[in-house]
């Protein structure tokens, strides 16, 4: 490979640092990429429940309307870089890929180490220099980004990529001082609050189901004026402080706590079955059981661990006999597993989101290159611009479709 003259810095050595780093390495540049963690991709070692989702085997429509925040500002990022060339790229690179559910796409060892693996190998292959030191400032001269400096030294460059991150588990480097380098050029950081984050609620026999998981549920999330303003259909867990899981990490995306803070969660436990045909099914459960307390008489409709809170809610005395249940008992019964009700009391903290909604301002940047509007040679790429997804590798794709961007734009 021939080398240029050109030097570029890459701040963060997460997905969108990672690829920036090597698109431009691969096209002959002198990369110098930036992390204070001793080892590159931290987050990328825990997302996924550490099987790491890397993006979804979708098509361009749904992969926008799977964008939450500035989704048309992406167009053009993932025009150059699409979820296919995602595949393509780590199978070319020896991580074979399997598409699951939801057409998520996981490396088929389901170790996300691999991915980061697979990093850390074209960085030694490409003679990328990584440099483990915590970038404290932007280097500007005359309007434009010549470098950055550390806390021992400074690094001149030709240009800069940020892309450290927002400020959801801080643990990993991502604390939050992508938005100090952004502001040092004079960018707006827009308000930065937690997504794709689990919930807390004020009921407390959530605390009682703790550690129980639930598939085929499906939710909905209603305002104030019993609107849905989310639904979904899949798994969610329940916490000690209330519930979290695919389905309510999604939702937490859509409440929006400017215009409500009264939302409700309802889940019906048997999406399947509409009203009618639930009645029926416990009506053959009770029948089979009915010399048996109601408590003892639904392990076959649902997990062991719910059932004292199901009969509990629905208002019937756990120890009433099958055969001595009433109609209106039943209907209580059948109302509560179609309409499990949770009401919402806060968001945890937001070094526990997925990722952060907020960051530099999209209008400062240009969507076609990824360069900022008022500082020549400084780029963004990733979690600190102020874009966000749901879950299911979408956020990902983010992260490698701006990576790409910026570095082909340099």
């Amino acid at each position: 490979m021939t080398q240029t003259s050109k030097t570029v810095i890459v701040v963060g050595a997460g997905a969108s640092g990672c690829m920036a780093a090597v698109t431009l390495a691969k096209r002959g540049m002198r990369v110098l990429l930036f992390d204070r963690n001793p080892k590159i991709g931290r987050k990328l070692l825990i997302t996924g429940k550490g099987r790491c989702n890397v993006t979804n085997n979708c098509d361009t429509d749904t992969l926008i309307a799977s964008v939450t925040t500035n989704s048309r500002f992406l167009y053009s990022a993932f025009s150059a870089f699409s979820p296919q060339d995602t595949m393509s790229f780590f199978e070319t690179n020896g991580v074979p890929l399997k598409t699951e559910r939801g057409q998520r796409v996981f490396p088929v060892s389901d170790k996300s180490m691999d991915i980061i693996d697979c990093f850390f190998k074209l960085i030694k292959k490409l003679h990328i220099q990584l440099i483990n030191e915590d970038v404290t400032g932007l280097l500007i001269s005359q309007g434009k980004a010549v470098g950055v400096k550390t806390d021992t030294r400074t690094y001149h460059g030709d240009a800069v990529i940020v892309c450290c991150g927002g400020c959801s588990y801080p643990q990993t480097g991502s604390d939050g001082y992508g938005y100090t380098l952004a502001k040092q050029a004079g960018h707006t950081i827009t308000d930065v609050k937690p997504s794709l984050v689990p919930v807390v609620v004020k009921e407390k026999w959530c605390a009682d189901l703790q550690g129980l998981s639930l598939k085929n549920i499906s939710l909905k999330v209603l305002n104030d004026k019993n609107k849905a303003v989310y639904s979904d259909f899949g798994e969610m867990m329940f916490t000690h402080f209330g519930v979290t899981g695919p389905v309510v990490l999604s939702a937490s995306a859509h409440m929006n706590l400017k215009k409500c803070c009264e939302y409700r969660i309802v889940i019906d436990l048997k999406p399947a079955l509409s009203t009618e045909q639930l009645d029926k099914r416990l009506q053959k459960d009770i029948e089979n059981n009915i010399n048996k307390d109601i408590i003892n008489s639904l392990s076959q409709l649902l997990p062991k661990k719910i059932i004292p809170t199901i009969v509990g809610l629905s208002e019937i005395p756990p120890h009433t006999k099958c055969n001595e249940l009433t109609k209106a008992q039943r209907n209580s019964l059948a109302e509560v597993l179609k309409n499990l009700t949770m009401t919402f009391k806060e968001f945890r903290p937001i070094e526990e989101a997925i990722v952060t909604s907020g960051g530099v301002c999209v209008k400062e940047i240009n969507p076609k290159t990824m360069e900022s509007k008022l500082c020549e040679n400084l780029y963004f790429a990733g979690e600190v611009i102020d874009v966000d997804a749901y879950t299911g590798g979408f956020n990902l794709q983010i992260a490698f479709s701006t990576g790409y961007l910026a570095g082909i734009s340099i």
